[in-house]
């Protein structure tokens, strides 16, 4: 009779055990959270459902949306007198003409209202036409508490969000290469269509990509209603978190402290069976053992304090039937944490040389498999 065998490999790896506690972390925010979105986890979070006014932070939304028509159709748009707007500009010139990625710079970088409504107006015709595709897509994002009814933040009664929908919304926007390329950036340089001369360098808001080195992107925004607003993206050794404040007047330190103890206390672990082999004793075949491989790579977010804890167990039957060829799945590999499942990869056959079926006499055969089988 066949007889099915588990093998225990405990992976273990050194790791820091001390951690922060969640509970020695404050912030002077009147709303925040601190989500991964490779887990879709919240690791902080203080009044993150209240609806609040996200001023500039809008725009994320907005350059989003601009670099995506921009993929298919990265079309001149020519600044008019309806694109004019008041607060942060890009200093557009009527008549000035840009493509929409440059637009997008504006927006992101130097936080411009008049490229945010050049963009809107361009794309969709009007700022309110926008802002309805912006609606929409937030709510395909599942930010069910937002609704926007301007493409650059300005406050409007009307146009509100929370902590939470900016950190699903900054989480769906890294997904864009684009976006994430830019908004990573310090400094870009746009050089205009028309004046054909002009050639102007926006700076970059985010002060964290200057101060924090793990910082790979972000959004500020400010309205004497809405306050100081802040969405920023952070990434180390493969774990990505994005820390959202609201009205915070110290909303750069507050962004440092979440994610120290974020990354403190968490860790991406990955788990690689590229490299795991097996000889496993064949039965009717040229060759009395296969080789077998694991044939899975994946990722898991798991506390700094269990990184070292998760099991790998092999499970297939402890003998294989000739014929086998190339590719056959024969078992499972499963990775578990504190008994349970992280991950399941699969276990299938390396060559198909050694495992071809062999022509034995019957009674060959049958010593054979009594010999495998005790």
């Amino acid at each position: 009779m066949k007889r099915f065998v588990c093998f225990l490999v405990i992976l273990s790896l050194s790791v820091c055990s001390l951690c922060l506690n969640a509970s020695a972390l404050s912030v002077s925010a009147v709303s925040a959270v601190l989500y991964c979105p490779d887990n879709k986890a919240i690791y902080y979070s203080k009044n993150e459902n209240k609806v609040i006014a996200p001023a500039s932070t809008t725009k994320i939304m907005t350059a989003l949306l601009t670099l995506e028509y921009a993929e298919k159709n990265n079309k001149r748009v020519k600044f008019t007198e309806e694109m004019t707007a008041e607060g942060s500009s890009m200093y557009l010139k009527i008549g000035d003409v840009v493509t929409l990625r440059d637009l997008a710079a504006g927006i992101l970088l130097c936080s411009g209202n008049d490229a945010a409504n050049a963009s809107a107006i361009s794309i969709a015709g009007s700022k309110e036409k926008f802002a309805e595709l912006m609606t929409e897509r937030a709510h395909k994002i599942g930010m069910k508490n937002t609704n926007f009814v301007t493409p650059s933040g300005l406050d409007d009664d009307k146009h509100y969000t929370t902590a939470y929908d900016m950190a699903l919304l900054m989480g769906e926007a890294l997904k864009n290469s684009d976006f994430r390329n830019l908004n990573s950036k310090k400094t870009e340089t746009v050089k205009f269509i028309k004046p054909d001369n002009k050639i102007t360098t926006y700076s970059n808001h985010n002060r964290l990509l200057s101060t924090y080195g793990y910082c790979i992107g972000g959004k500020t925004g400010y309205t004497s209603k809405a306050g100081r607003c802040l969405v920023t993206a952070a990434e180390k050794d493969g774990l990505t978190l994005i820390a959202v404040t609201m009205n915070d007047k110290n909303d750069w330190s507050d962004h440092t402290a979440m994610y120290n103890y974020g990354f403190e206390n968490y860790r991406m672990r990955e788990l690689d069976d590229s490299d795991f082999y097996l000889d496993v004793d064949t039965v009717g075949g040229k060759s009395d053992k296969t080789t077998v491989a694991g044939n899975g790579v994946s990722s898991v977010v798991v506390k700094a304090s269990d990184f070292t804890r998760i099991k790998r167990h092999i499970y297939m039957d402890n003998f294989l039937y000739a014929p086998l060829k190339k590719g056959d799945i024969v078992g499972k590999i499963v990775y578990t944490l504190n008994g349970k499942k992280t991950a399941v990869h699969k276990l299938s056959v390396v060559m198909d040389n050694n495992s071809e079926k062999e022509n034995k006499s019957i009674w060959d055969s049958i010593k054979g498999f009594f010999n495998n089988a005790f």
